[in-house]
């Protein structure tokens, strides 16, 4: 799962891939929202553990787990 994260007064978007699934990612970032948790908790498959505080997130897109197809498509 495709990651990006906004953060607010930067230029720059934190971008990773996740072994988890756009459900649980949501959950998180839905109580991070909710109040009930000062920063945001994801982790990438390589084990990467990333902590947001939730005051600066700007937004969160969560992409697909399409495979991206290489060459030419007939």
């Amino acid at each position: 799962m495709e990651i990006r994260i906004g953060i607010v007064n930067t230029t720059r978007e934190l971008s990773f891939e996740s072994s988890e699934s756009a459900a649980n990612i949501e959950s998180a970032v839905a109580a991070a929202l909710s109040g009930s948790a000062p920063f945001l908790k994801l982790s990438d498959e390589a084990g990467k553990v990333y902590l947001i505080p939730t005051a600066t997130l700007g937004f969160i897109e969560i992409g697909d787990d399409k495979v991206r197809r290489v060459g030419f498509v007939a």
